[in-house]
């Protein structure tokens, strides 16, 4: 089978996207823990994301994207500032195509939610997310400018984030003025 052949024949994973504004107007980052996870790899570039994950059977793609961010990084403390009005696809590069998300999808079908951090840093636990309770993703993490999210991040994610930051271009401005 051809790679094009294989790809055609695989879905897209459904997932949420997050990005998380704090009072200044910055996004939250993280950096992806190195593992077997080809799509890790540090030949792909940068392994910080924001966060995201998948959708559960049942789940609606809010309360995934809340669940996502909790087990990702112990945040409970957000507002919704909005979403993206459409799915942001990205594909996976031929050389892991069959081997990322256990050869199962050629990519992923991502729903991006914007939310505005309203707690406090000392609520950021990436090391021990969740209370402890969950598997850390991201060994570090930092906030930055969200236009440049997309040279930070995997290069085959890059588009896929442009898209992002198009999508909310405001969304800073808006996480500023939630400010007391």
């Amino acid at each position: 089978m051809t790679k094009n052949s294989l790809r055609e024949s695989l879905p897209y994973r459904d997932c949420v996207g997050i990005a998380l504004f704090n009072d200044m107007g910055e996004v939250f980052l993280g950096r992806r823990m190195l593992g077997d996870d080809p799509e890790r790899a540090p030949e792909k570039g940068e392994p910080w994301q924001m966060p995201q994950g998948g959708i559960d059977e049942g789940e609606t793609p809010e309360a995934a994207a809340r669940r996502e961010l909790f087990e990702e990084t112990g945040i409970n403390s957000i507002e919704l500032l909005g979403q993206a009005s459409d799915w942001i696809y990205y594909d996976v590069p031929d050389d892991v195509l069959g081997i990322a998300f256990k050869g199962r999808y050629r990519g992923q079908r991502q729903r991006w939610y914007a939310f505005a951090f309203t707690g406090d840093d000392a609520e950021i636990n990436v090391t021990a997310p969740g209370g402890g309770m969950h598997k850390p993703e991201f060994d570090a993490w930092m906030w930055a400018a969200l236009t440049s999210a997309p040279e930070m991040i995997v290069a085959f994610k890059r588009p896929a984030y442009e898209q992002v930051v198009e999508a909310f271009a405001d969304m800073p401005r808006r996480a500023r003025e939630l400010r007391p």
